[in-house]
């Protein structure tokens, strides 16, 4: 398995659950569950992603930029996340941020998976795409486990 494929699984787990969030009513123990989860999945990812992935491609011209870019999106998502936290998950305005959320979740998957990963490919050796997706995994997986 390649970063690139491993990358992709925790990204429609990520679809998945906004998908399943915003089908949410109401302060619900569904809404809960699924919002922890969606939480817990998307810290996980980007711990792993930025370490795995964004820190080797900082040090290559050609992706620096776009790594800074998905990083700043990352944290963008972590304000999200917070600022959902704050508030009352019966209220109108909550979904209202958790669709703010889930589109900015499917917008940076897709600028990752229709533009980053093919100037990541160029600038990523076969050896260290293989190298990378262990090392990404091992975290993702170790991030997940701690909470």
């Amino acid at each position: 398995m390649t970063i690139f494929e491993a990358l992709r699984q925790s990204h429609e787990i990520q679809r998945a659950l906004c998908a399943e969030l915003l089908a949410t009513q109401g302060d619900s123990p569904e809404r809960h569950v699924l919002f922890g989860r969606l939480k817990q999945e998307l810290a996980a990812h980007a711990m792993a992603e930025e370490r795995h992935f964004y820190i080797p491609l900082l040090q290559a011209d050609l992706t620096q930029t776009l790594s800074r870019h998905a990083i700043a999106e990352h944290h963008e998502m972590d304000e999200q996340v917070e600022s959902l936290e704050q508030t009352d998950p019966s209220s109108s305005s909550w979904l209202v941020q958790a669709k703010k959320l889930a589109e900015k979740v499917h917008h940076h998957l897709d600028e990752e998976e229709h533009s980053f990963f093919q100037m990541a490919g160029k600038v990523l050796e076969a050896q260290q795409k293989l190298l990378l997706a262990g090392d990404y995994l091992e975290e993702y997986r170790a991030c997940l486990n701690q909470a």
